[in-house]
């Protein structure tokens, strides 16, 4: 007796159309207040496309200050730094808990630099802002937190290395969480 072939017969990475079980949600957050202040906020949404392959887009906003103080505990110059931009990324997973990941990105991205030389003189004050775009490239490890979640931990690359990229010249570690629906 033949049989024909059911639906319930392929597995669900290989199913046509738009399954809502297949979304993710992650990113990164991060807060840190003092001389240096650090505040990272960057949500991502993500697809598996198949048990090996997902892609998303996220967005991303980052600021730091820094501030520099003589021996008599006087702030001498103050930088703030800023970002905010948009990305794309895809993900290979070779095994579930390991996977690569290259991530193109545009930010807008403002630095500003003030030096107090004296209380009795104006503050020099250097500005400048521009597009920058950069191509993160690395990899990452997901160690699951329950049937839908995984903490995230990453280490990139931004290998067009512009001038003022938000990533610098050394690879950019990052953790976070992603959760599935």
């Amino acid at each position: 007796m033949l049989r024909a072939q059911t639906d319930d017969t392929v597995p669900p990475e290989e199913k046509g159309g738009f399954d809502k079980s297949r979304l993710f949600v992650g990113g990164s957050f991060g807060l840190n207040f003092g001389d240096v202040t650090l505040i990272n906020v960057s949500p991502q949404v993500g697809y598996r496309l198949s048990r090996y392959f997902a892609a998303g887009v996220g967005i991303n906003g980052q600021y730091s200050q820094f501030k520099y103080k003589d021996s008599y505990g006087e702030t001498y110059q103050r930088q703030m730094y800023g970002a905010v931009g948009f990305n794309i990324f895809g993900r290979v997973y070779p095994i579930p808990q390991l996977f690569a990941q290259v991530t193109p990105e545009l930010n807008y991205v403002w630095q500003e630099i003030r030096t107090y030389l004296d209380p009795n003189l104006p503050t020099d004050v250097y500005k400048q802002s521009q597009f920058v775009p950069t191509v993160l490239v690395g990899g990452g490890g997901a160690l699951p937190m329950g049937r839908n979640a995984a903490f995230i931990i990453m280490i990139q690359y931004d290998v067009l290395q512009q001038k003022l990229s938000p990533y610098g010249s050394k690879p950019y570690y990052s953790f976070g969480v992603s959760a599935g629906f």
